[in-house]
């Protein structure tokens, strides 16, 4: 009991640090004055505000677009990556390849979009594609990173697999595309949903590679509030984070029932 109760203050004094400053900033996207240093009344008008303000909400629904395709892209790319580092042994140039697909983990942001930038323009004028920057170019360039990250997930759960499912599934006849597909996919399906997630969030979060890949009309909710908190915070940001923060609790809270212990 005694150390229990000289952990319970460190520990609240850790989640006050960590959520305390979410909770204020849900407090204040019901604040009826438009000033953000002191609560005036309650009121949802703020809400209403950023059902009508274009700018956020066309950047929110791009985001999210984007952040699917990035997603999908990432996952496939990553899913043959682990799973052509789990499962082939040592192949020829695996060092290498490992090293390509570890380093996104490990570059600097500023780096990767700046060299992806650099890489489009010279695409543009050798080939004609992209034609300029916009949505598709921001989608590659978070696969690209994405990928890595799926990559890492896929190949972990795959070395924890075990190999003779697959082998035995060999030995009864089945090709290796049809192995590939109706045993070793199933398997890692946690971890694929689980690099897809990943994927999706880093594409929603990034703000840096996207303000290098980006074009006219293709700015990412990051980009969008960024811009507008240099020229000073307003209720319409809290409500927007606030409504994000109720969708990552609402997805949470549904993970944490599909998963929870069934009594028999």
């Amino acid at each position: 009991m005694r150390r229990a109760s000289r952990l319970a203050l460190p520990l609240g004094l850790g989640f006050a640090f960590l959520y305390l400053p979410i909770l204020l900033m849900v407090l204040f996207s019901f604040n009826d004055s438009r000033m953000v240093t002191s609560f005036t009344g309650f009121s949802t008008r703020w809400y209403a505000a950023l059902w009508n303000n274009d700018a956020l909400t066309g950047a929110l629904f791009l985001s999210l677009r984007i952040a699917a395709v990035s997603a999908t892209m990432a996952t496939i790319l990553g899913v043959l990556a682990g799973f052509a580092l789990a499962r082939f042994g040592r192949f020829r140039g695996r060092p290498l390849f490992a090293a390509v697909m570890a380093a996104p983990l490990v570059m600097p942001e500023v780096i990767t979009g700046l060299s992806l930038l650099l890489l489009f323009v010279a695409m543009e004028q050798a080939f004609g594609f992209p034609a300029g920057r916009g949505a598709s170019t921001v989608a590659i360039a978070h696969a690209t990173f994405g990928a890595a990250y799926v990559a890492v997930v896929v190949q972990a759960r795959l070395s924890e697999l075990d190999a003779s499912l697959e082998d035995a599934a060999l030995d009864l006849g089945a090709r290796p595309w049809a192995v590939f597909f109706q045993v070793t996919l199933p398997l890692a399906a946690p971890a694929v949903g689980a690099g897809w997630l990943l994927a999706f969030t880093l594409s929603l979060d990034d703000l840096v590679v996207a303000s290098f890949v980006s074009g006219p009309g293709a700015s990412t909710l990051p980009m969008v509030i960024f811009s507008a908190v240099r020229l000073g915070l307003t209720p319409e940001l809290y409500a927007l984070a606030t409504l994000l923060v109720l969708a990552v609790s609402v997805a949470l809270l549904l993970a944490w029932w599909l998963l929870r212990p069934r009594r028999a």
